[in-house]
Order: C-alpha cells, then structure tokens, then sequence
C-alpha cells in the first residue's frame, strides 16, 4: 500500500473506530463486536508503524502513551475550577434559594439536576476539535498535566465529532447557538470507575496477596495520578462530562456558542461526543427533592458511585450574576444524600447489661444525624474496643452505620481534645444488681453471673417473646419492664398466669387492650418443638440448631438428659454448643424456670421439621407480600439456611421488589434467582 491509499484508510478507520467508541461509551450501544473492534485497531495500528509520519494526536492508537512520566507539569485554568458547596437537608436547600434571591433582588427560577459523581474532577482543552491538554482540578486555579493518562480513557474522544456526524437533532442545536466546524472548546467532567471494574481489580489485588483499595473514588483519583499511562489504562477509566466552559476562540464563558441555558450545554456535549450522567430540569425545589430522592433510591442501581445532585440556576446569563462566594458559584450547589457517616461527640459511656449477663459499653452520643436517621447512641462492644479506639468522654469521634442500619463508633479525633475530656473506667460490679462482674479466659466481654440480676432477666423475656422464640403480638420491650416494675412478671411463665385484672390499673391499658393481649398469650401457649428450644435462650443456640435438635430427639424429656457425645453427632453442632447445651440443662435455677412453664399450660408440637431444603444457603431482597422474618422462618423451618450478603455459595437469591445491589451481584457469582412464588413453590 502506497502512502497516498493508507493515508486514506487511516483516516477512515479512526472515523470509523471512534464512531464505535461513541456508541458504547456514549449511547451505551455496542453496534460491534470487541473483536471487530480490537481488529480495526490492530490494522490501524499496523499501518501507523508502517507509516509513522502519519500518526497524529487524535488517533485511537495514542490512547496508551510510551514510557512512563517522571512528573506531572502544572497547568492553569482557563477560568477557576470552583467547587459547590453542601446541602443536606430541605431546610439548607430552600435557604440557598433564599440567599440568591437576597443577592440578586429577584426570584430564581428553573434549575439544572443531575447526578453528582464521586470521581476526580478534570478539565479538557481542545483545540480545532483535538484534544491537547488535560489537568486536575488542584486548588482550582492550578492543576496538574495529566494529558497523557487522560487519553488512556476510551470515554473521553480524542477529536470532537464533526457536524456530518450529528443527528438531525445535534444539526438544529448546532445551528441554533451558531458553532464552528473546528471546536476551541474548553469542557470539564468527572474522571470514575464503574463498580464492576473496582471489584475485578479488587480482586486481582487479593489474588496478590495485596491490599483491596477503599473505595471506587480513590482508585480513579490515585490512578489519574500514575506517572506510568500503561497502568492507567490496563484500570478501564471512565468519563461523565458536566460542563461546556468556554469558546476559546471568542473566550465566552457566559454563553459559549450563544448557549443560554446549562441543560442545551449538555446536548451540545452529547453531540460532541461525550457522555452525561442523570439530569432534569426542575421548576420547583419540590421537584429537586423528588429527583434527589429517586436518585438515592437508584444509586444502589447504577454502575457507578454518586454522592448526591449537582443542582445550578438553569439561565446560565442569571448562573454568572450571581457570581462567586469564596471558591464556591452562589448559582450552584450539591445537595449530598443523607451522610454515611458524621462526627459528633460522646457525652457518657454506660454499662447495659444483656440476657447472657454481657456487660456492654455504650456511647452516649451528641444527636447527629447519620444515614437520614438521628443517633443518639452506638455500642462499644467491650473494654478491648474502647482500649482500641483510644476512646475518653467527651471525645469527637466518627460515627457510621453498619450496613445502613447499627451505629458504631469508626475513629477517635484526638486531635480535637481540650484537656477537659475524661477516661472511662470499666466497672468491676454489675450496675444493676451491684453483683461482681467476672471476665472468663479467653473472653473479650465482661459479664454479670447473678441469676437475679434485674437487667439479664428483663433481656431474657424480651428475647422469650420475640417472634423466633413464642411471638406474642403487643408485648414489647416498654411492656416488659412496666410488668416487672408492678412485681407482676419475673420469669416468662408469669406470663401465662396473667389476669385481666392484673392488667387493667395499668398505664395504656384499658380493658379493650387488656383482653386482646390476654387473647395473645393464650395462643402463643401452642408452639412448634424448635420453636420452644429457641425460646430458651440457651448460648449459641439459633434457630437453626434449635430445628436440629428437635428433629434429633423425640421430646424435651429426651433433650434434658442427653451427653455431649450424644449432641456431637447432631450435623452442625461442635464441641462448644455442644458444651453449652447440657451447662444449661444442669443448672437448677434454668429446671425450675423450665419446670414452671410446662406448669402454665404450654403445649408443644412435637412433629419434625421438613428438611427437604436441607443444605440450601438462601439471601433475600427486596420488598415481598410477606415479612422477611417469615420468609426467613420458613427457610429454615425447611432445613435451608438464611444469610444476609450473597457468594458464590449461596443457592438461591429471593428476589421481591426494588432488590438492590444484592441481585447484580447474584447474576455475577451465578447464584438462582427466584421470586416469592417460586420461593412458596419450593416450600
């Protein structure tokens, strides 16, 4: 081939390859297959070594630069890289508003929504459509050259698409705001990594022996920044665009291109090749907090971690009057998803004392909000974790919530102490029966060993009529105490001698409530065999152990008397449960409680449970007609087994409505996915 004719082709396979990368990077389309495509490349490739004088920047083949940098050059915006300041409430969002308007002396209208990328923000110069220099944000006035690693990235295109290649559409904003055949644009977006990509790295790093980075945020961030563009690319980068800054050639910011508002800047984007993130116009806050709200309700959806929504005054002539407040627009702002976690501080630390004689610490907190709920307190564990935290009154700490849902105390800031803050001593009696508090070998917990300890038999009897154990409907844990404080209630077979009398002086209970929970105890005296087993309360017996040991012996006579040797031979069942269930049995305080009940009138359903999903490991998800506790329950009624996080061993996913995260990552390990019919079906 001469030069003349691959000069040609050249050509027209970049035009060709970055149609392509449009379509799957841009519109999500895959209109070729990887291998076509990795085919045009290698042509493309083979002829520019062929002919070197013909490579030019905006070929596809200069996405992976040469050797490694040995640094990163500065380099100055064009115009400041400001960054939005926060809001996490209605409240902070309607006194933002409040504000413009102050500032400017009329009403604001329309704005721009769109999700708010947890990446690294960048901006790109393109000169006669080719792109020339990348760079950081930095402190947003300089930043650092990262032109070389930024064109590893597939999603950013090399060469904006011409007008022979817009839709009818892009022509009539083309026309509309007047653009050049050769773009001088200056654009700036989010650098970011899908989830997917950060799990497969995660794992290849396990696979090493190395540490998994934290989160998908940092990994794109310390990627933008390796000195070697190989490494950067072998990480599968990606890109939204956000904003359509200037016209280089005329320097208009206002209304680059005679764009007036910010949603056609993002049309314009589109049409130039790049791909935007979630966005609405809203003529009203309300309907910016109901997009803020869909968009928390989908992000565990999406591909990619969002943080809150970017939301800007729409009429970018009205964004510019309202200038700058320090290094943040006053037109703009990120109204952030409720925090994940907050520092706060911690007024006391007290001891409560479980059903088990566990004595717990617990941290009074300062109330902050975490997650979109209020935090008051959060548990400590034991001595060791507060000794780990290096944790006094009157501290600053870091509160999360575990799975969205426990809070828990994340990190001490010394830093921020005063002198005035105080050492927390752990307490050598119980403090609620002032019994001594005994720490065994091999123990973390401290724990109360009294049979009389108010606290633990308070703990027992809310876990005694908890829904796993007898379910009694109306009684709660403000009910249990306000029965024992009247002397009416002791120990659970107190229950079922209750009269209606005994009830009726109570506080909020008037005859009608009364005789409806009267009408509940009596029906929970009926009760399946592993049913009652659990209700016992003994140590590390569950609800599955309990089904197993009822399939195991023929009644509780049987249960009482059997050896550790006996139980050993029970599936699932080692030498410590084994060990703790005949303590139990032989402690004379436990007999008499045991003895008590059967004298109430229990009876128990001796009948073996189905074990026809013997083995089966279940996760469910999403909303369902019925309750994930029954749900539940009848899993492992059945012999199946019940977790909360889905692996490769898991058998069957339960899928209700809006699953979440759990269902990708199902379809990812391979794991059965099945819905509440096919789940009844199964049992």
């Amino acid at each position: 081939m001469n030069k003349e004719k691959a000069k040609k082709r050249i050509e027209k396979l970049k035009e060709v390859i970055n149609a392509y990368r449009y379509d799957y990077h841009v519109l999500d389309r895959q209109s070729i297959s990887e291998e076509a495509l990795d085919s045009l490349k290698k042509e493309l490739f083979d002829l520019e070594n062929e002919f070197p004088e013909l490579i030019t920047a905006d070929s596809p083949t200069q996405r992976v630069g040469g050797e490694p940098l040995e640094d990163f050059g500065k380099y100055r915006h064009f115009t400041p890289m400001l960054s939005f300041q926060d809001a996490f409430s209605e409240e902070d969002m309607r006194n933002w508003k409040k504000r413009m308007e102050r500032y400017i002396g009329e009403k604001v209208g329309d704005f721009f929504c769109e999700h708010k990328i947890d990446g690294l923000a960048i901006e790109l110069i393109y000169e006669n459509s080719i792109l020339i220099t990348a760079s950081t944000r930095g402190d947003g006035e300089i930043g650092e050259d990262v032109t070389e690693n930024i064109k590893t990235i597939e999603a950013i295109p090399l060469k904006l698409r011409s007008e022979n290649h817009f839709s009818e559409e892009d022509k009539k904003i083309s026309d509309d705001s007047g653009w050049l055949e050769e773009k001088n644009l200056v654009i700036r977006g989010e650098v970011y990594i899908t989830d997917e990509e950060f799990e497969r790295i995660n794992k290849e790093r396990k696979k090493r022996a190395e540490n998994p980075y934290a989160n998908p945020r940092n990994l794109a961030a310390g990627s933008i920044r390796q000195l070697d563009p190989k490494v950067v690319a072998s990480r599968k980068l990606n890109f939204f665009a956000y904003d359509l800054v200037a016209d280089l050639k005329t320097e208009e910011t206002v209304t680059p291109f005679g764009i007036k508002k910010h949603n056609e800047k993002h049309k314009a984007l589109r049409a130039l090749g790049f791909k935007t993130t979630g966005e609405k116009i809203c003529t009203s806050l309300e309907e910016v907090f109901k997009f803020r709200d869909e968009a928390n309700d989908q992000r565990d959806k999406l591909n990619y971690e969002i943080d809150g929504v970017a939301v800007f005054v729409n009429d970018n002539v009205l964004f510019d009057r309202l200038g700058v407040t320090g290094k943040a627009p006053r037109g703009g702002i990120a109204y952030k998803f409720p925090l994940k976690k907050a520092t706060t501080e911690v007024e006391d630390i007290k001891i409560q004392v479980g059903r088990t004689g566990n004595a717990t610490p617990v941290a009074t907190l300062k109330p902050v909000e975490v997650g979109g709920v209020t935090i008051t307190k959060a548990t400590l564990h034991n001595e060791d974790e507060i000794k780990r935290l290096g944790l006094k009154i009157g501290d600053t700490v870091v509160v999360g919530r575990a799975g969205d849902v426990i809070p828990y105390i994340m990190e001490t800031l010394p830093g921020l102490r005063t002198g005035e803050e105080k050492d927390f001593v752990f307490p050598d009696k119980c403090p609620i029966c002032d019994d001594p508090l005994v720490r065994e070998a091999g123990e973390v917990a401290w724990k109360c060993v009294s049979d009389d300890c108010a606290a633990k038999r308070k703990e027992y009897l809310k876990y005694f009529v908890s829904k796993s154990a007898f379910n009694i409907d109306g009684i709660g844990g403000k009910v249990i105490e306000q029965l024992m404080e009247e002397g009416l209630v002791s120990e659970p077979a107190d229950l079922f001698n209750l009269e209606e009398g005994d009830l009726i002086p109570l506080e909020r209970f008037a005859e009608k409530s009364a005789g409806n929970l009267l009408k509940s105890i009596e029906k929970s005296k009926k009760i399946d065999f592993p049913g009652f087993i659990y209700s016992l309360g003994i140590k590390h017996v569950g609800e599955r152990t309990a089904i197993e040991l009822a399939n195991s012996f023929e009644n509780l006579e049987e249960l009482k008397v059997a050896s550790e040797e006996e139980l050993l031979r029970i599936e699932d069942i080692g030498p410590i449960v084994a060990g703790e269930i005949v303590k139990w049995f032989k402690n004379k305080k436990n007999i008499e409680i045991l003895d008590n009940l059967i004298d109430s009138g229990i009876q128990i359903d001796k009948r073996k449970m189905k074990d026809y999903l013997q083995g089966k490991k279940f996760v469910i998800t999403g909303r369902m007609t019925m309750s994930r506790d029954e749900a539940k329950r009848m899993i492992i009624d059945a012999g199946g087994k019940v977790s909360s996080s889905v692996s490769k061993n898991t058998d069957y996913l339960v899928a209700g409505e809006d699953p979440g995260s759990k269902l990708d990552r199902a379809k990812s390990e391979g794991v059965k996915i099945i819905n509440e019919k096919e789940l009844m079906e199964l049992l």
